[in-house]
């Protein structure tokens, strides 16, 4: 065995050896790949194969349209079949809400550049003649899709990294990782040790117990997934007899399962509720090729869907079940990417579409490790949008839960109830008694929006109008059995609800709980420079001064985004709740070796309160003697200062566009400031509001978001960060590259819309934009402007069709609307009530 190289990968399935081929691809022919049995032993081996394009997740769909097509050159490149059956895929749907969500893909889809048909239940007959079309609306197609042999696969892309220099060695253990004092890796095995620059976790199954040598909690643990293959049907032996093309994969979503042809038979392969997480503590030492006992009771309800839709899956007897582990991820998308707080050490890992993923994400993690980035935006499979909450216990609930809900309707308003409520602040009760309907995001409880004391969703309205088995539509019961939200790709029934908290923000004035910023403490002799050092604008110069800074990456596109208010002993960081562990592990990464900065996060010791409205002065002035008055108090400044009794760090500063503080608090202080605020705000109308009419006049006033508008697939001018980009100040991480792609020309531009026609379904992102038919652009978010009374989406278009009063159309959910251009921040575009 080698003593050194330059990377090692742990695991011989499709995934790691994948991730080893692209390495060697990049040019780094000096990789090993370690297997503890045979390549494809755990996972790959019992993998049906399918290669599913669909996938709501932008960074998945690429990541997928990428293996689909790489698949098909590999054969050409190393000669071998990969067993690769273009066979098309056939999604079905019969219900409104199911087709909403297919239109809603197929604009992502062509924004990706992923081909996509529509069908008719009649077309559906014509490629599926053993298919029943009673009851389809209709069915979404994808030409280039079909399953292929992941063994074949796996074993061409390790004959394609060898051939690129790559070793493999099978029949190896790993037994321990062990970083050493010059950052390199110390890999222990029974057959010898190797050090190497950076590792590469890929073990599937192993997922955990490879982590926690290093000391990592990797949020993977495995479900069992069962599917059945049924002895040759004479129908389907015939048509191979004349010649017939072979059927697509088949899914009826509704019934949550796929099928597809397999020797002469059908394969069926149903996602089920009960479906129990499996390998709590890994799989033994010895296991490979391993199985478990079959549980068709659990699969009943499936098959019987199956042999209404396809007669002929009901006509043939049983040739084998198979019921094999899967890992699975808390979201159900796979970990990709560094692992937090180690340096070098990567993770591709939670692949519960393994076959599929396997090219994409082998191919984007080895331009993280070559190149030191990725080229297309992995925030939605980044390692670290998970943090330390995502316990085992945490994982088992949350696992399943995603299993169960892989053909389940991805509603864009969908909040999933397993495991919650976990984190809460302390306002969280006082919010639930007054209305609060909650989302989740890195673990914490946030109000989305209130409904109206006794206020419900009428039993006729949460049906999707046809009994099938994935009628997962709504948020789950209330303490007292009351529904209160129906999701949808449309406008739902908490839209005017929402509406009348802008109102009120708007009009009076609002509290919002946002606690689950992410926030740190910046010290030490160097922090100024460091800081100026890795962040676009320039940070304050003045204690009590506020900026809006954006980390950039090398390329200079945009990787975080953090408020920094500067206080007499440091500087005060925030950043969005979702992207704490990630925002701060980039970070500590980058602090000097000097010891010159120190880091502290403080996430859980400060809560923040957000107070807004053109009455917000008037309340707070009523709870401290600091002048909060513009001449005393400006935009964009913050103060300690008391509110009652407890104590606060007021910014003027806020996400709404209104007249407004974030006050942040020492978070034992929550429900004394929160109640001051309500006694001094009755006389002002104050009330709550939620996430939901945050956002919405966020969108009014063209605020970017991670990672929609700001990403690292558009530079930082494209996105239009202009005035936060001060090239002039100094060195920063990625000033070269930002300032070269102004000079060059810019491939895209943000701009806002406003779009006609919309009467019950606004933009919620990643629409198709044209321009005389032509794709020209994506919508990255949208909304209804209750306080502009108009349609909004944000998006990114090309720049030639950016000019304010530009006409474009925009396709939303199958209908195109008429759109143009507008000046940002269509509402008070001065920022005159910000500043009043």
């Amino acid at each position: 065995m080698k003593d050194r190289t330059r990377a090692v990968v742990i695991g011989g399935g499709v995934v790691g050896v994948s991730t080893l081929y692209h390495l060697a691809k990049k040019g780094w022919d000096d990789v090993v790949l370690i297997e503890r049995k045979e390549l494809t032993s755990g996972s790959t081996w019992h993998a049906a194969g399918l290669l599913p394009l669909f996938n709501v997740s932008y960074s998945v769909g690429q990541i997928h349209k990428y293996s689909v097509r790489f698949y098909q050159e590999l054969q050409e490149e190393t000669g071998m079949n990969v067993g690769f059956s273009k066979v098309s895929n056939v999604r079905l749907a019969r219900t409104k809400d199911r087709w909403d969500e297919f239109m809603y893909y197929a604009g992502i889809a062509e924004t990706i550049g992923v081909p996509v048909k529509i069908l008719t239940p009649e077309e559906v007959k014509e490629v599926w003649p053993l298919c029943e079309t009673e009851g389809l609306f209709g069915a979404l197609q994808h030409p280039d899709d079909g399953y292929i042999q992941p063994a074949d696969l796996t074993q061409a892309l390790a004959k394609g990294a060898r051939d690129r220099g790559a070793t493999i060695y099978r029949y190896t253990s790993v037994t321990a990782i062990e970083q050493q004092g010059d950052g390199t890796w110390l890999v222990k095995t029974d057959k010898g040790d190797i050090v190497a620059d950076h590792v590469v976790s890929a073990t599937g199954n192993f997922a955990r117990r490879t982590g926690a040598m290093v000391g990592l909690n990797v949020p993977v643990i495995p479900v069992e997934h069962q599917y059945i293959v049924t002895e040759p049907h004479p129908a389907i032996v015939e048509r191979k007899k004349q010649g017939l093309p072979e059927m697509g994969v088949l899914r009826e979503a509704d019934s949550s399962w796929y099928m597809r042809e397999e020797n002469g038979g059908l394969l069926l392969g149903p996602y089920e509720k009960g479906a129990p997480c499996c390998y709590m503590d890994g799989p033994t030492d010895d296991s490979e090729y391993e199985l478990f006992q079959e549980d068709l009771d659990r699969l009943m309800p499936h098959i019987e869907t199956a042999i209404t839709r396809v007669p002929a899956f009901g006509e043939v007897g049983i040739k084998k079940v198979y019921n094999g582990a899967i890992a699975y991820t808390p979201d159900g998308s796979p970990i990709v990417g560094p692992a937090p707080g180690l340096k070098n050490f990567w993770l591709n890992e939670g692949h519960s579409f393994g076959v599929t993923a396997a090219g994409g994400a082998g191919w984007q993690l080895a331009e993280w490790i070559v190149d030191g980035e990725p080229t297309i935006d992995m925030m939605g499979v980044d390692p670290r949008r998970f943090g330390p909450y995502a316990t085992e216990g945490y994982l088992k609930e949350k696992n399943e839960e995603a299993y169960a809900n892989v053909f389940t309707m991805h509603y864009p308003d969908e909040e999933r109830a397993a495991a919650r409520p976990l984190k809460t602040t302390p306002v969280y009760d006082r919010l639930k008694k007054m209305g609060a309907v909650f989302g989740s995001v890195y673990g914490w409880e946030r109000a989305n929006w209130f409904a109206p004391d006794g206020y419900f969703v009428p039993p006729e309205q949460l049906g999707v109008g046809v009994d099938v088995l994935t009628n997962h539509n709504h948020a789950a019961p209330l303490d007292d059995g009351r529904i209160v939200e129906r999701w949808s790709f449309r406008r739902s029934n908490y839209f005017e609800h929402v509406g009348n908290e802008v109102k009120n923000v708007a009009d009076n004035v609002g509290v919002l709980d946002m606690s689950a910023f992410a926030k740190c403490w910046i010290s030490g002799p160097g922090a100024e420079a460091w800081l100026n050092s890795i962040l676009a604008n320039a940070v304050p110069k003045r204690v009590g001064r506020i900026a809006l800074c954006h980390m950039l990456t090398k390329k200079g596109g945009v990787r975080c985004e953090f408020t920094v208010y500067r206080q007499p002993a440091g500087f005060y960081l925030v950043s969005a709740g979702a992207y704490e562990a990630h925002d701060h592990d980039i970070l500590q990464k980058l602090l000097p070796a000097d010891g010159s900065v120190h880091m502290f996060p403080i996430t859980t010791l400060w809560g923040v309160l957000v107070l807004a409205g053109p009455r917000s002065r008037d309340v707070l002035q009523k709870l401290t003697r600091t002048s909060l008055s513009n001449a005393d108090f400006p935009w964009l400044s913050g103060k300690a200062i008391n509110v009652g009794p407890a104590t606060a760090h007021a910014l003027r500063v806020n996400f709404v566009g209104e007249l407004g503080w974030e006050l942040h608090h020492p978070i034992e202080q929550q429900n004394a400031i929160f109640d001051q605020l309500m006694e001094a705000g009755a006389e002002y109308g104050i009330k709550p509001f939620g996430i939901r009419a945050m956002t919405a006049m966020a969108i009014e006033k063209s605020y970017r978001l991670i990672p929609r508008e700001l990403s690292i697939e558009y530079s930082a001018y494209e996105s239009g960060l202009d005035r936060f980009i001060k090239p002039d100040k100094g060195d920063f991480i990625g000033r070269d590259a930002v300032v070269r792609s102004k000079a060059d020309g810019l491939r895209w531009q943000f701009v806002t819309l406003e779009v006609d026609g919309v009467t019950d379904a606004d933009a919620r992102g990643n629409e198709a934009i044209y321009r005389d038919g032509v794709l020209v652009g994506r919508a990255t978010h949208g909304s209804f402007g209750f306080r502009t009374g108009t349609s909004l989406a944000l998006a990114m278009v090309k720049p030639e069709h950016a000019g304010e009063g530009t006409e474009l159309d925009i396709k939303i959910l199958g209908t195109l609307h008429k759109a143009r251009v507008i000046g940002e921040s269509p509402y008070d575009p001065q920022n005159a009530r910000l500043r009043a």
